[in-house]
């Protein structure tokens, strides 16, 4: 699912996780190879920690460089 310049997704199915994920919300992308093998990607979620979740609950997105600063809790 993943080409390397995706830095973010856009959550389209919380189902499984409500607590963790939150629909139509964007989260930052960790790269992990070995995860996508296995389908899955590595993203900071609510709890603000990085965690593994079934790649079908995302779609990759492109963001304008400024609001790539601003999910990535950088300053503008």
């Amino acid at each position: 699912m993943t080409d390397s310049h995706f830095r973010f997704v856009l959550c389209i199915d919380n189902s499984d996780y409500p607590a963790s994920l939150e629909k139509r919300k964007v989260y930052r992308l960790i790269p992990d190879p070995e995860a996508e093998k296995h389908h899955c990607l590595r993203v900071v979620d609510e709890s603000g920690e990085d965690y593994l979740y079934p790649e079908t609950c995302f779609i990759p997105i492109d963001l304008p460089r400024t609001a790539e600063s601003i999910f990535a809790g950088e300053a503008a």
